[in-house]
């Protein structure tokens, strides 16, 4: 019986009238907003007066490696000093047909330097001499080219983003937006003469949070700042973190009531009598609403018609011959191979080929159809999502194992494809945790490269993340299992630092990336601001601070240089935070730091450590212990969590001497000098353990030992952080 099938040159001359149609139509290109700049490198070019725009005071300054907002002259005159700077494109923040508002993050480190005390006479600003502060802000995009429609500011309170008509009612086109980093008191709006706020449309701000003491924002540490709004949940939150501080803002906002549906993002500063340097470091933006491209400059009828036709005559041409020849070829190599097996338009329609040195770099995890991928997990429905974050979703599905079963498999999908740093953080964990092998690492299963999203397949592990489990009132964490997920972390650190081929800085260490299979066991993941190293050289430089607010050192902050002293500081803090059931920080109240609460027991313990420490222990934990054993063993992660923060990184211990002091019943445990932290005072009311949320109260840890500290029962809001949307600390950069 004869057989009829399709010849692939028959196919040929459909596949060049598709191509041509397709071509003379002409569909504007689009991508969201999404951009990094490090000006602090020193091979970085004037970036004034090309992706960004600097206006009348601001300049980058090569000397000092930032961007000047004000002036910065020592010497003459800097007072009544403004600056603005933006970026040089437009940034889409609603849709003008769909209504759709966009989502956005963006991080920026930067300094606020005083001058010399007294050399301004008039500054009336006694506490600090100086002012007045710097401004992130959302404003309209100019219906000009060249500037920013904001208002002309008359004094240096104003930001340089208000003036006297419209300081409480900015309308029009010098509406604004803006998170505020405020350095002077003006009695007419300020609450104090250090803050951030969250200013919309006015200077008097929604929400506030003062940054006075020690880590305030003219404290000699780099601040790092990290802004993000939420369109499902219109919440705009600001985070700063000074040294070993952090302070936390958030307020509802109404961004397409606020402002037009395109704006221009950057940062303003001023000066009045009194004076100070605001120099901005780094800075980087990623946005989810798409953004068209426009055509540039007009052109004559002639001329568009001509480009109409040329451009897709040429291109179908070129298109035709090299699909001619390319099945030529297939045809004539088929004689001597096995039939086609045939594959979906969606995966031929896919990237091809993965770039060839990133194709060779996996040797472990297989690459997966998209199409295989959203069938697992349901297209991706919302029932099968077991958490979000920064990066994306991660949903759980079902694939084919090797031997034929279904497997229970994490899939993670990138929030954007078309966001360097998503694709940056996809391929670092392809590259890196693809190679490894530790019982205590999250294996990667494969992975997506598609024009639908980047995807990673994950083993499942069943008992979910570290965080849920110390937050959780229904289940409480033992000891000896709290005890075995450190040692545990403990042991994937040190085969990333010593024991594999090359060094690897995780970077992002915290409970959320901390997975617990069913015997909880630890397992690391998330490997997605890792960087790979030989072992022996130094730190590596980046070009903007990112990881996770709470966890990260602040001597990276500082110097931008990743290390392996910074992971081991990020080890410390989640020592800290296991044992005492207690985030690092509380949103509530960002006076209480976890570290300088457990510093300053420490000290108080003088001759008896151990009746210090362990009133940072978690309430829960009360009864629940081996006698004294039991009660060493918190002493020990407690002084090793305190060893591993030491703010300067060459007094922190290698992975190796802490795991040593740990395992080891009879090791000496570390003198630590920390008396600078002693403090009387116990966590504020609103800052409870995970004990007394739960409702565990009592004046003692356990039988015999006194904590003042936990004595203090109460029923506030714990404030707890973690990578689920109830538990929203993980502000992820």
């Amino acid at each position: 019986m004869a057989t009829t099938s399709s010849s692939p040159m028959f196919s040929l001359p459909f596949i060049c009238l598709y191509c041509f149609f397709v071509l003379c139509v002409q569909v504007p290109s689009s991508s969201s907003v999404s951009f990094s700049y490090n000006f602090s490198n020193p091979s970085t070019d004037d970036p004034c007066g090309r992706d960004i725009v600097c206006h009348p005071d601001a300049e980058f300054v090569r000397s000092t490696l930032a961007i000047e907002l004000t002036k910065n002259q020592q010497t003459g005159t800097i007072t009544h000093s403004q600056g603005r700077i933006w970026y040089a494109h437009p940034v889409p923040l609603w849709d003008e047909v769909t209504g759709e508002v966009t989502s956005f993050t963006t991080t920026f480190s930067f300094n606020i330097t005083p001058t010399i005390s007294g050399q301004y006479l008039e500054c009336n600003n006694w506490t600090s001499r100086s002012g007045d502060g710097m401004t992130f802000f959302l404003a309209p995009w100019p219906h000009f080219s060249g500037g920013v429609v904001l208002a002309n500011a008359t004094g240096g309170g104003d930001l340089n983003i208000f003036n006297s008509s419209n300081h409480f009612n900015a309308t029009g086109d010098s509406r604004v937006v803006a998170i505020e980093f405020d350095t002077f008191l003006d009695d007419n709006w300020d609450n104090s003469s250090n803050h951030i706020g969250i200013d919309i449309n006015s200077i008097r701000s929604e929400a506030t949070n003062n940054t006075l003491g020690m880590n305030n924002l003219t404290s000699p540490f780099t601040k790092a700042a990290l802004v993000r709004y939420d369109n499902s949940t219109k919440i705009l939150t600001a985070d700063l973190q000074i040294g070993d501080a952090l302070y936390h803002i958030s307020a509802t906002v109404d961004l397409k009531g606020s402002l037009p549906g395109t704006v221009a993002i950057g940062f303003s500063a001023s000066t009045g009598d009194c004076v100070e340097l605001h120099e901005l470091l780094s800075w980087s933006f990623n946005s989810t609403l798409e953004t068209k491209a426009n055509q540039s400059e007009p052109m004559t009828t002639k001329v568009k018609l001509l480009v109409r036709v040329l451009i897709p005559v040429t291109t179908v041409v070129l298109v035709c011959a090299g699909a001619g020849l390319l099945l030529w070829k297939t045809r004539t190599r088929r004689r001597d191979t096995q039939p086609y097996q045939g594959t979906d338009s969606d995966d031929s329609s896919e990237q091809i080929m993965i770039e060839a040195d990133f194709e060779r770099g996996v040797a472990g995890p297989r690459r997966y159809p998209y199409r295989d991928l959203a069938a697992a997990t349901g297209e991706f429905d919302e029932e099968n999502l077991l958490g979000r974050g920064g990066f994306g979703r991660v949903y759980q599905g079902h694939l084919p194992s090797y031997n034929g079963q279904q497997q229970q498999v994490a899939i993670k999908k990138f929030s954007s494809e078309s966001s360097s740093q998503s694709r940056k953080e996809f391929e670092a964990e392809v590259k890196i945790i693809g190679r490894l092998r530790h019982r205590n690492l999250v294996q990667l299963l494969g992975w997506c490269d598609n024009r639908k999203g980047l995807l990673l397949v994950y083993e499942l592990v069943p008992e979910g993340s570290l965080d849920k489990h110390i937050y959780s009132c229904n289940r409480v964490l033992t000891w000896p299992e709290r005890y075995k997920i450190i040692l545990g972390l403990g042991s994937a650190l040190q085969y990333l630092h010593r024991d594999w081929d090359q060094r690897v800085v995780h970077g992002d260490i915290k409970p959320s990336n901390i997975m617990l299979d069913s015997s909880y066991n630890a397992k690391l993941g998330d490997f997605g601001l890792a960087r790979l190293g030989d072992h022996g050289t130094g730190p590596q430089t980046t070009d903007l601070v990112r990881g996770t607010m709470g966890y990260i050192d602040p001597e990276f902050v500082n110097t931008h240089q990743r290390s392996t002293e910074s992971d081991i500081y990020s080890f410390g803090i989640v020592l800290l935070e296991i044992v005492s059931g207690r985030p690092p920080v509380n949103r509530l109240d960002p006076s209480f730091s976890l570290l300088k609460w457990v510093q300053s027991l420490y000290c108080q313990g003088e001759g008896d450590i151990l009746v210090g420490l362990l009133g940072a222990a978690d309430a829960r934990l009360r009864g629940d212990d081996d006698g004294e054993a039991h009660q060493r063993q918190m002493e020990r992660a407690l002084v090793v969590g305190l060893w591993c923060t030491q703010r300067d990184p060459g007094e922190r211990p290698s992975i190796a001497e802490a795991m040593h002091v740990l395992q080891s019943e009879h090791c000496k445990l570390p003198a630590l000098s920390l008396h600078m932290y002693y403090n009387n005072n116990p966590p504020p009311a609103s800052v409870a353990s995970m004990g007394e949320e739960c409702g565990v109260s009592g004046s003692s840890f356990s039988s015999g030992i006194r904590s003042a500290a936990i004595a203090r029962s109460t029923t506030g809001s714990s404030g707890s952080f973690a990578n689920l949307p109830v538990l929203p600390l993980n502000s992820t950069w």
